[in-house]
């Protein structure tokens, strides 16, 4: 399969699972790791090998251009080229080059964009997936808050799937007798 389709696959793949993914009110660096989290988790279920923070092909700007940048997630497949996924929430050009350098070298990238919207589609064969997020202004010295929640049917509350017949309650609501020998000293 060519690099450009399992790209397309496996974004839309991944799509799919973040669909389940909820939080609320969290700050940026904790939406950030729990995006993370889930793409770990996807990974896995695929049964792949997963490295956090790993070294991108992309040496970093000067002066440290002795050092490379890093991977948020990196998956080393049996069945095909190696996957590399990054985490955002704004738009980094530095990130599309760094996308763009492990696609040269024979990976298929993935780019996980999250926030409200106004998402920008990166040049092939960089692949997007987009979690849209809504966000609140948090209290002070915390920052914007960040929550994705799905929207969900209630869960079940009965297993019958029938209307419950109503009971007479044990006791009388009302006693004609009430009243009668109290205080009367009887």
């Amino acid at each position: 399969m060519e690099l450009t389709a399992q790209g397309e696959r496996l974004a839309a793949d991944l799509g799919r699972w973040l669909t389940d993914l909820t939080f609320v009110d969290l700050d940026a660096d904790e939406v950030t790791a729990r995006v993370i989290d889930s793409v770990v988790r996807w990974a896995e279920a695929q049964g792949w090998r997963v490295y956090r923070r790993a070294p991108s092909v992309l040496p970093l700007p000067p002066p440290l251009e002795q050092r490379h940048s890093v991977l948020d997630v990196a998956c080393a497949r049996p069945d095909g080229p190696p996957v590399v996924v990054e985490v955002d929430h704004t738009d980094r050009a530095r990130t599309v080059q760094k996308l763009r350098a492990e696609a040269d070298a024979g990976r298929v990238p993935i780019w996980v964009r999250w926030g409200v919207g106004r998402f920008t589609v990166p040049p092939p064969p960089v692949r997007m997936v987009t979690v849209e997020v809504t966000r609140r202004a948090g209290p002070a010295g915390r920052g914007r808050l960040h929550s994705r929640t799905g929207d969900r049917p209630a869960p079940a509350h009965s297993t019958g799937g029938g209307t419950v017949a109503t009971q007479a309650l044990p006791i009388p609501l009302t006693d004609p007798d009430a009243g009668e020998g109290v205080g009367k000293g009887v």
